[in-house]
């Protein structure tokens, strides 16, 4: 297998920053159990809002610098989780930020959220045929929240897995390959309850002036729902190094102790344990019973 590993995860994410909020613990655990974890960023995030004032004018409608500034975030914060491994869809900047739902960038030349699925699939399917993951992750039909770019990443990240398997599409980018078991970023409902409720317990603990609500946290559904889940079993190695992660986001994210704060500056938990919902293949767990090993059942 090229000398890679005997495992290996793929995740698929729409921005930086989205992989360690979501996945920074499982990113960590795995790489430290020496599994090739490799990552594809479909765009660089060129329309996010920015927190510190000192890098507001690499906002989008100041000096457009914002997208190169992450690539350097991004970095830095797979280093804090241990992965080396590190991509750009089609390469860095070849899809743009699409903004929010409905925003006049939705449509602009070069925006994702406008990419034909195919085509931008196909430059996942070349990624997938050269690393064969047994196991990728990636968003919900509705992105977690509803942003373009994040449904459009669950389109090409579902397409691209599909085309990989087809033998016929595109032998020029290697020999086809099944992936094992797809699943998507979830969080069960009594895991938010309990998250806001440390929030609220906390109060003026935090230096952040509102507080979010559960329903700004993406993905969240109902408990029995949740077919995996992934953290630490002793300790909080993997938790510090997500929340190390995150604060390497400085221009999207601040981080305080077990809570942190995106541009909107009202506080949200920090989970320190990552949740998931088996969208294809065979669970590796009997009916009712959470996996707490992706790749549990999947062939090396």
């Amino acid at each position: 297998m090229n000398g890679l590993p005997a495992r290996r995860l793929l995740l698929v994410h729409a921005h930086p920053d989205d992989e360690s909020i979501n996945n920074g613990v499982t990113m960590a655990k795995y790489a430290a159990e020496g599994a090739h974890v490799a990552l594809v960023t479909c765009t660089l995030g060129e329309e996010g809002e920015v927190i510190p004032a000192g890098l507001a004018h690499l906002t989008a409608d100041r000096d457009d610098a914002l997208g190169p500034h992450r690539i350097g975030e991004l970095a830095a914060a797979m280093k804090e989780l241990g992965v080396a491994d590190h991509r750009f869809l089609g390469g860095p900047g070849r899809f743009r930020d699409s903004g929010m739902m409905g925003a006049p960038q939705n449509g602009r030349p070069g925006a994702f959220w406008s990419a034909d699925v195919d085509e931008a699939a196909g430059y996942l399917v070349e990624v997938i045929r050269e690393l064969r993951p047994q196991v990728l992750v990636t968003y919900d039909p509705d992105g977690g929240y509803g942003h373009p770019d994040h449904i459009q990443a669950h389109r090409v990240a579902m397409r691209g897995a599909e085309l990989a398997a087809d033998a016929a599409y595109r032998p020029e980018l290697g020999g086809p390959h099944a992936v094992g078991k797809v699943y998507w970023n979830r969080v069960p409902r009594s895991v938010v309850d309990e998250g806001f409720a440390r929030l609220r317990a906390a109060g003026d603990a935090t230096p952040f002036p509102g507080l979010a609500s559960p329903g700004d946290v993406p993905g969240v559904v109902a408990d029995e729902l949740i077919t995996a889940e992934i953290g630490d079993e002793a300790g909080q190695e993997f938790a510090a190094a997500k929340a190390a992660a995150m604060r390497e986001h400085v221009t999207q994210i601040a981080v305080d102790g077990p809570f942190f704060a995106l541009s909107n500056d009202l506080a949200q938990p920090l989970f320190a344990r990552e949740y998931y919902e088996l969208a294809a293949g065979e669970p590796g767990a009997p009916a009712g019973v959470r996996e707490r090993d992706l790749f549990a059942g999947v062939d090396a």
